[in-house]
């Protein structure tokens, strides 16, 4: 294979030809290390300018000296001269080398450089007959040997999972992946300055847990070798962060990850970054507005604009989201009036008529989330707020006032799916303790996603927690949005993988 063209490394199909290029390059770095000029014994690189400061501080810097550095991937061997591109963290640039400005010897071992090696190139600004913007090389250092050879292009259904197992390559040769993550860490500094800017407070709070709460998920579980018990990893942020509350900590967040041993889907991965706030003295109307305006503020920052498409539809960030309760939607979207239900055995007898399948153990409320999941959900493709879940779904929630049987809690669904979650909080320890009684029946009879009693939460109710509005959202999924991405393992960086043994 001739690497001193324009560069486009095919895998050979022939596993001995491959072998032998992967040879040749290892018998490269064996001769330098021979000649004591092994790449590996290099510790710095005075690097002055990234590419992108080159190209566009051109006017400024035409004729100076800067110094570049960054992988090869690409060379064209003219005799005398040579051009290569580099790859820094911001983009290309091209390099000019030639025999008489880095001399005969130095030339040649230029010549034998391979795509991937990783290198320095120090030389003056300048612009070819071409009009490219270039670094004229005085120096060129070999910094560090590639001994694998580079893929042209990860393409096609089929390399997606290598793509995702050899996300350092993915990177190296895709540039809009590395777009995709330059947007994340934009998307998560722009709702911590939102938050920030309104007086909430970022902490941190353990991932290792005694008891496993703030959801319905099934924890993973692990063992304290020194304390000779086992403990689960975090599958929420709540309780910990309302205990910060009942503290007198008014307003905190947090953005870290959570841990649900579940299914993986386009939508699901086990290990995922949640943010959760809580705000003393507000309740979820508060979270709503706060909701909204995280999210136009973070699509403000990072797209430019409120219309944003998603996998070929607009979605309108600019008008207010809408707000529909759960009894209503249901209404809107299958015909039955849950209103108009009183008891279990017409529930019961709605899901029937409805072809719903519901287990012994569910409630009222909890058919009337089945009606919602069969019915309502994929309808949701503009932002909406949906309010107003039943009592049994919500074991940490507030009874609405007027309709005790139902909770002061909303979602919020685009595209079909859910990107956050919040509620006023429940803050009456001995409803609380109900409800995790409650929760520990459901455990009783098979379900292991229902909540554990936290006898030290109730504690810390008891001495009091204010009236709280909490929202958690999840970050991927909304880095998903502002990225068009089609599934969570794009927005990854290293989604879990079955391994290949």
């Amino acid at each position: 294979m001739a690497e001193n063209e324009k560069v486009k490394n095919k895998q050979p199909a022939d596993g001995k030809a491959l072998a032998e290029l992967l040879q040749i390059r290892r018998d490269k770095l064996a001769e330098l290390q021979a000649n004591d000029m092994d790449p590996f014994k290099i510790v710095k690189a005075d690097v002055t300018h990234h590419s992108n400061d080159v190209i566009d501080g051109f006017d400024d810097l035409e004729g100076k000296t800067v110094s570049v550095a960054g992988r090869m991937m690409s060379k064209r061997v003219m005799g005398k001269a040579s051009f290569c591109h580099i790859l820094d963290r911001n983009g290309s640039i091209q390099a000019y080398v030639t025999r008489d400005d880095i001399g005969q010897d130095n030339y040649q071992r230029f010549k034998k450089l391979d795509i991937g090696d990783i290198l320095f190139i120090k030389g003056t600004v300048f612009k070819t007959k071409m009009g490219e913007i270039s670094v004229h090389a005085a120096e060129v250092v070999l910094l560090s040997k590639s001994l694998q050879i580079l893929p042209e292009k990860f393409h096609g259904l089929s390399n997606q999972d290598l793509r995702y197992r050899q996300r350092y390559v993915d990177l190296i040769v895709n540039p809009e992946v590395r777009e995709t993550f330059f947007k994340r860490s934009a998307v998560i500094k722009a709702i911590r300055n939102y938050l920030d800017g309104m007086e909430f407070l970022e902490v941190e709070t353990p991932m290792l847990q005694t008891i496993p709460g703030g959801a319905a998920a099934r924890p993973f579980i692990t063992h304290h070798n020194s304390l000779d018990i086992d403990m689960y990893m975090r599958i929420s942020l709540e309780l910990p962060l309302k205990r910060l509350i009942v503290g007198g900590f008014e307003r905190v967040y947090e953005i870290g990850r959570v841990f649900r041993n579940e299914g993986m889907d386009t939508k699901h991965n086990p290990e995922f970054t949640l943010m959760e706030l809580y705000q003393a003295y507000t309740d979820y109307y508060g979270m709503m507005d706060i909701t909204e305006g995280i999210i136009k503020h973070v699509a403000k920052e990072v797209t430019g604009t409120l219309k944003v498409e998603y996998q070929g539809v607009e979605i309108d960030l600019e008008k207010p989201f809408e707000r529909i309760t759960m009894l209503d939607a249901v209404k809107k979207y299958s015909g039955v009036d849950f209103d108009s239900i009183e008891t279990l055995e017409q529930a019961r007898s709605a899901a029937k008529e409805h072809h719903i399948e519901y287990e012994e153990r569910h409630g009222k409320g909890d058919i009337l989330n089945l009606f919602f999941e069969k019915y309502v959900e994929e309808k949701l493709i503009q932002p909406t707020f949906l309010m107003d879940h039943p009592v049994e779904i919500s074991p940490l929630t507030k009874r609405k006032p007027d309709k005790p049987d139902y909770t002061e809690r909303f979602e919020l669904f685009i595209m079909g799916h859910e990107f956050a979650n919040a509620y006023s909080e429940l803050n009456d320890p001995i409803d609380q303790r109900k409800r995790f009684e409650y929760q520990e029946q459901l455990r009783d009879q098979g379900d292991d996603e229902a909540n554990m009693i936290d006898e030290d939460f109730l504690t810390a109710l008891e001495y009091g927690m204010p009236p709280t509005g909490g929202m958690g959202m999840g970050i991927d999924r909304l880095v998903m949005l502002f990225t068009n991405a089609s599934t969570i393992r794009e927005v990854l960086l290293f989604p879990t993988m079955k391994p290949l043994d």
